[in-house]
Order: structure tokens, then sequence, then C-alpha cells
């Protein structure tokens, strides 16, 4: 009940994670990493690759402490990016992100992507999930998460007061980032860390996937009787 309430607020609307959040993607991705790390000869533990989760490669390789010191960040972020498009990896939806999409479509209710990744990612990750939703992308933001200007950008982009929307995210990262940019409630997803993890970064909540979420903007719908 309370997201139904969070919701039905005037100026309510969503801004959604898009990896690991829609999209269980986060393996892929460290599969990615992995493979470039291996194919340079370099040994990196997986707790070293999980703190590129939720943040943009190219402002993680500069102050995380491995053997791609001294390297050139951007020229980093490329080849990982290309062995993943390489790779043959697919993601899949987290459970409750396509009917979460479907339900806000029929609902009219404002949502847009706020991600990390790059436009060409996101657009193909939208293309699986069956949607077509405005999104905020690592081209758009001069700083990346855990820094407020991606939220701040989604809350812009529906024209709507940060306050009064719901954001859902699963890394501790983006947890910040919502709350620096004064995201009314942050649901934290609990689908690559843990809920105290999330918690500690500042979720108000956390759910397993989107279910919940999703069933809450459905009941939204016959509460304002536009129908299941």
């Amino acid at each position: 009940m309370g997201l139904i309430h969070l919701l039905a607020r005037p100026g309510a609307g969503l801004l959604l994670d898009l990896d690991g959040t829609l999209l269980d993607s986060e393996p892929v991705h460290r599969g990615a990493f992995r493979d470039y790390f291996s194919a340079r000869g370099w040994t990196v533990s997986d707790e070293v690759i999980r703190q590129f989760a939720g943040r943009r490669a190219q402002e993680v390789f500069p102050v995380v402490a491995g053997p791609w010191a001294g390297e050139d960040p951007e020229s980093l972020t490329a080849a990982v990016l290309d062995v993943l498009r390489r790779s043959g990896r697919r993601p899949v939806p987290v459970a409750g992100a396509v009917r979460l999409l479907a339900a806000c479509a029929r609902a009219e209710l404002p949502v847009a992507i706020v991600t990390s990744a790059r436009r060409e990612w996101a657009a193909a990750a939208l293309e699986l999930l069956g949607a077509a939703v405005p999104m905020v992308t690592a081209e758009d933001c001069a700083r990346g998460k855990p820094d407020p200007e991606p939220f701040r950008r989604g809350a812009d982009l529906l024209g709507l007061p940060p306050g009064g929307l719901v954001a859902a995210e699963d890394s501790p990262a983006g947890i910040a980032s919502g709350r620096h940019a004064g995201i009314g409630h942050v649901l934290g997803v609990t689908t690559s860390a843990d809920a105290g993890a999330l918690r500690r970064a500042g979720a108000h909540e956390t759910a397993p996937d989107l279910t919940a979420l999703a069933l809450a903007v459905e009941a939204l719908m016959v509460r304002d009787g536009s129908g299941a």
C-alpha cells in the first residue's frame, strides 16, 4: 500500500535504473570485464570487478587500484564494451520488469530510465524489454553515479520535482545518486547487492525484484477506474 500511495500523489513518476534493475545484466557485464582482464593477462578479483557495478567504467578505472594503472580509462572502457558486444551474452529481464513497463504505459504514469550505460546498450536493452521509454544515459551526464546528476537529469526529463518521484536501483552507487538528487522514495532491488548494503546506501525499502512495484502500478489503475 505504501508504493500505491506514493504513486497516487500529484507529480508522481518513476525513475528506473537499467542494468541489474530492469535487466539481470550484471553477470553479463562482469563476464565482459573478466574476459578482457584475462586477455590482458591480468588477475583481478571478483570483489574488485563488483566495484564497477552501477557506475561508469571510465570513472572507476582511475580510482580503483589495478593492473590498469596509468592507462587511459576511456580506452579501457571502449575495450571492455567491445568484448561485451562480441561475447554473445544476452541479459534477461528481472522478474516484474516487463509487467511494470507495460503497466506504466497503460496507466500513463511518467517513467524514465536513468542508467550509467551508454545509449547504444540502453536502446538495445529497451528493445529486449519491449518498451519505448525516455532515458538518461552516460553520454548525457558530466558525472555519473553516485553523483546526483543522473537522477536530477531524470527528474528534469520528466519535468517533475524529484521529491515526488520513486526510483528503483540495484547498486549502492545508484541508491546514493538518487538520494543525493532528492528523489522522494528510493527502492533498492536486491539483484546485485544485499538488502543491508542498499539500506546503508540510503534505500527507503528493498525488494527482490520489480514485482511489487508492477503490482502497485496495476492497483493504482484499478483504484483510478482505468482497468486492471
